[in-house]
């Protein structure tokens, strides 16, 4: 149920600027176009299996993003803005059908693949503006500074503006025109992209899920059927896992109230109820997992924190 009172949210996601900026983030600044990827089709027979690797260490976590934006309040539309007929995005449709993103479809302009992204994404932004005054919020993730202009204009008409850009490829000026702006590698449950060239050239296991940098393996495509089969107590522990680092990085605190809490759960996902996984309250949920959180009942409001061990590195 949308709160009539809080903050409602539009995302902008400037799909091809994400992928090709944390591929040449990870991977050395312009190999995404050396490499060739846009045009890579993993399931081609004669697909070099390098390049294969060298994308999936580049998997652009998409949910990550959108559960942070959804922190900031309802998410009342989100949109990412690519050509989807191109492999290296196509990869990810299901997973962004998956989270309710509206895809839009964008043709290349030109023999280098420019889409004219920023155009169309600064046009449905503005216009959205004026169609759904009650948007408090405008979460832009894109680091390039052609979304100046499009911050400005949003700012100038009263709404808070997040921008979310991959380091390396993230402009200062457009920092400077955002509200906030945070990097892909800041987002909780990312790994970033140094840490984990150093895990797997050293051999070393990933970090424990509790280590405050730690993620799900990322894959490109999330097939539905295996989202189905797997265990929802599982699925549970990790969304409350997920909704509690984030209160704790927003609000900068460690106890966070517990409807605070279930509200984020729910806007990260819909489909939350503690009583479908058969515990009465969100209180025996949240003792249920005494691994993952603290549950405080000592005062009429009850608080909650991630577990202390699961914070330490």
């Amino acid at each position: 149920m949308n709160d009539p009172g809080g903050t409602r949210v539009a995302v902008y996601i400037d799909f091809d600027n994400i992928v090709i900026s944390r591929y040449d983030q990870v991977h050395g600044r312009g190999q995404f176009q050396r490499d060739k990827v846009r045009g890579f089709t993993r399931t081609d027979r004669s697909a070099d299996p390098d390049i294969a690797e060298k994308l999936r260490r580049a998997t652009v976590d998409v949910g990550a993003v959108i559960d942070f934006a959804s922190s900031f309040g309802t998410l009342v539309l989100t949109r990412a803005y690519a050509d989807w007929s191109a492999p290296v995005n196509a990869d990810y449709r299901e997973q962004l059908v998956s989270r309710a993103v509206d895809l839009v479809q964008l043709f290349p302009a030109a023999a280098y693949a420019k889409n004219g992204a920023d155009i169309r994404l600064a046009v449905d932004a503005v216009e959205d503006m004026f169609r759904l005054p009650d948007l408090t919020h405008v979460v832009i993730v894109a680091g390039d500074s052609d979304y100046i202009a499009l911050a400005q204009r949003c700012r100038r008409l009263g709404r808070y503006v997040v921008g979310v850009g991959v380091a390396g490829s993230t402009s200062r000026s457009l920092a400077a025109a955002c509200d906030e702006l945070v990097t892909y590698d800041a987002l909780p449950g990312i790994t970033p992209a140094g840490a984990q060239e150093e895990q797997e050239e050293s051999g070393s296991p990933p970090p424990a899920r509790g280590s405050r940098r730690t993620k799900r393996p990322a894959t490109a495509v999330t097939d539905e059927t295996d989202l189905e089969a797997e265990d929802p107590q599982k699925l549970a522990t990790r969304l409350l896992e997920r909704a509690l680092r984030l209160g704790q990085e927003k609000d900068d605190a460690d106890w966070l109230h517990s409807s605070a809490v279930k509200s984020q759960m729910r806007r990260m996902d819909p489909s939350f109820s503690e009583r479908a996984l058969g515990y009465r309250s969100f209180s025996d949920f949240v003792k249920s997992r005494e691994a993952i959180a603290e549950l405080d009942e000592t005062d009429p409001v009850r608080l909650v924190r991630l577990n202390p061990a699961m914070t330490a590195e």
